[in-house]
């Protein structure tokens, strides 16, 4: 999971946009959603490999947002696909 707080919306998300057709070989993007004022932002990307995921993520919207990142719990989680 990656969830970031946004400083420049339109630009994250058309980072966002470019990343989607260059994810890493493996990954699968789940899930990307904004709160409403565009402030806050959680998506959820399928990868062996956070630091993986955190180094593609950075080089897309680093300078736009400050981004924690996290494995989800899928075992407990309400909604993912097994």
């Amino acid at each position: 999971m990656a969830v970031s707080t946004v400083s420049e919306d339109g630009k994250f998300w058309s980072g966002l946009k470019k990343a989607y057709a260059k994810l890493p070989k493996g990954a699968k993007w789940k899930l990307a959603v904004a709160s409403k004022d565009g402030a806050k932002a959680v998506n959820v990307i399928d990868h062996d490999s956070i630091d993986a995921v955190r180094d593609f993520f950075e080089a897309h919207t680093g300078a736009y947002a400050a981004t924690e990142y996290f494995e989800a719990d899928a075992a407990n989680a309400v909604g993912l696909p097994r």
